[in-house]
């Protein structure tokens, strides 16, 4: 049995080689290469793939690998948005995502990045590189004294909720489909509305579905409480970036914290540092001082990093020998 995997970063290396030393009965190679309909053919005569990348799976991609007989994928992520998945049905593709690699990592980034603006360190941090060490303007807020809305109650939005009571903030959620504990904890509002109203600060944890397309927007912000604050480690696409910037603009937001940005897939994970930044709209975000962001790496700790290669690889193998991996996507 032979897997081929895509985009293996230097971190993910190690794990990737002692999966093999374990597994003695799969060659595994691999590449740092992208998945696309040309790079394809690198996995030629091997019997599955190993993927996580930004860039769409195209119908072309699928149809360059079925045509030299890999049917199987492994996803070393969650997120599918990016997937063809009409096209990989009609190639008869067997995939699977990674879907609780560590909810951990995404909860307490978050938790970090809303407790530093209502503490608001990054202004601090800011005025300390210019030597300037006085307390005010930079006075913050308790988190106990916060009452915070949490969009989504997945793997992550749970562990969050677990987080953030533990800092005594009052945590109130809405989600489509509700979790039965959060329910028993009498923690959903009735609908977003609510949500939006009654929340000094707002996490999103929802994934890039059509109907979750642009969720913040002018007319939601304008539902929130004034000088609201928002953090978005899920999907660039629930915010609308022009909404937003008019929201800090005016000072209904008072600081967000983004993992995500609509736009990112070419600028993140790229050095600018002595380049033209090519997006004047994050670059407006970026030189806000109550505007934190990542790259894309809130999920980006050793405990996920080795849980999403040896999980995918798993699920790899379990496809090989003609099981069904409990990650498996139905489509």
């Amino acid at each position: 049995m032979k897997i081929f995997a895509y985009g293996i970063r230097l971190d993910e290396q190690p794990v990737l080689e002692q999966w093999g030393k374990e597994h003695s009965e799969v060659t595994i190679d691999f590449t740092d290469q992208l998945l696309t309909d040309k790079s394809a053919a690198m996995a030629k005569g091997y019997d599955a793939i190993n993927v996580y990348q930004q860039l769409p799976y195209s119908r072309a991609t699928f149809e360059a690998l079925s045509n030299q007989g890999i049917h199987i994928m492994a996803m070393r992520n969650i997120g599918i948005d990016n997937l063809d998945l009409k096209a990989a049905k009609e190639f008869n593709f067997k995939i699977s995502n990674t879907p609780a690699y560590s909810p951990n990592s995404v909860a307490e980034h978050a938790a970090i990045q809303m407790a530093r603006l209502f503490r608001r360190t990054p202004e601090m941090d800011a005025k300390i590189q210019n030597y300037d060490l006085r307390w005010a303007p930079t006075i913050g807020k308790e988190m106990r004294q916060q009452t915070i809305g949490i969009i989504g109650t997945g793997r992550i939005g749970r562990v969050l909720i677990k987080i953030l009571q533990g800092f005594g903030s009052k945590v109130i959620a809405y989600d489509c489909y509700r979790n039965s504990e959060i329910e028993k904890e009498g923690l959903y509002v009735d609908s977003l509305d609510d949500l939006y109203r009654l929340s000094d600060g707002i996490s999103l944890h929802v994934p890039a579905v059509s109907e979750n397309f642009h969720m913040i927007n002018d007319a939601s912000i304008a539902k929130m409480k004034d000088h609201v604050i928002i953090v978005n480690d899920s999907r660039g696409e629930l915010v609308d970036t022009d909404a937003l910037i008019k929201g800090l603009d005016s000072g209904k937001i008072s600081a967000f914290a983004t993992d995500v940005y609509e736009k990112e897939v070419g600028i993140f994970n790229k050095d600018w540092s002595n380049k033209t930044f090519p997006d004047s709209r994050l670059k407006n975000l970026i030189d806000r001082p109550n505007v934190l962001l990542t790259p894309h790496t809130a999920f980006y700790t050793e405990t996920a990093v080795s849980a999403m290669v040896n999980e995918s690889l798993n699920a790899d193998l379990s496809f090989l020998n003609g099981k069904q991996p409990a990650s498996a996507l139905k489509f």
